[in-house]
């Protein structure tokens, strides 16, 4: 079976940092966070405000997850609260890591629609709620499967509906994306991607538009020019990057980037680096 998730873990790590383990009382305001965060809320009522818009009330053990900051405020019972389990959560790559483009903005799931996160999350609040060696160590651990197995769940339940998520639910699809992603140096043309799909080009071109968002050559391409900014971050020279990158030049990729990004490769890592 195809592993949908493995080359972008591979090429895009993700960590999380656990940083609270108890009640909120009253009002709380999330303004100044820098990274993603994942909130479990394990019992009490929460009205979660996005701005002056009520977003959600949660009456029901959920996970809450920001894969990028935004602000927000909490508000909960004066007296009695709610209880949280907290993470930060960081995606390598930032704002070039496809995981995060894919996402919305935040996501609300009630604990009980998640079934095959049940496990984790039992261990999750066991540990928790112990003080044992290692706590932070496994807490961390954890909340990072716990996050690879909601990926999961998205997929499986086809939660998303168009994006690079939604065309790995499509299991003609997954074929070709898996593909792209594990060998990106290849010279894929659309022929080749249907092939991968078991389809011919012209419906394979429609169901990926129809499904993905963008077509088999713009999401190559803007897979492509990802990995190129973490490489290029990373400190690779860009005649390796141009190759890995499955460019056949520098001038090619020079070219690919612009028109993507607006501005050479040399100086999106100029004003990357400052």
């Amino acid at each position: 079976m195809t592993d949908r998730l493995a080359a972008l873990f591979s090429h895009f790590s993700l960590k999380a940092s656990s940083f609270n383990s108890g009640p909120l009382c009253g009002l709380n305001e999330i303004e100044n966070s820098t990274q993603g965060q994942l909130h479990l809320i394990r019992s009490g009522n929460v009205a979660v405000w996005h701005g002056r818009r009520k977003k959600y009330f949660i009456e029901e053990p959920s996970l809450l997850f920001y894969p990028k900051p935004l602000r927000r405020r909490f508000q909960t019972n004066e007296e009695f609260g709610a209880e949280f389990l907290c993470a930060n959560v960081s995606f390598e790559g930032e704002q070039a890591n496809p995981i995060v483009n894919e996402l919305p903005e935040s996501l609300c799931q009630p604990l009980s629609s998640l079934p095959h996160c049940e496990q984790v999350l039992t261990l999750l609040f066991i540990e928790a709620d112990a003080c044992y060696c290692g706590h932070q160590v496994v807490l961390d651990r954890l909340f990072e499967v716990l996050l690879v197995q909601l990926l999961r769940e998205l997929m499986e339940s086809e939660e998303i509906k168009v994006g690079m998520l939604a065309g790995l639910s499509d299991k003609r699809l997954r074929r070709a994306i898996v593909a792209i992603h594990d060998r990106p140096n290849e010279e894929w043309t659309v022929q080749t991607l249907a092939e991968e799909a078991h389809m011919s080009r012209t419906p394979f071109t429609n169901l990926f538009r129809e499904k993905v968002g963008e077509t088999p050559v713009k999401y190559l391409q803007r897979w492509r020019i990802g990995l190129v900014k973490k490489w290029l971050k990373g400190g690779q020279p860009l005649r390796l990057v141009a190759e890995d990158a499955g460019y056949k030049s520098e001038s090619a990729l020079s070219r690919a980037f612009k028109s993507q990004c607006g501005v050479s490769p040399r100086e999106w890592l100029l004003n990357a680096n400052e």
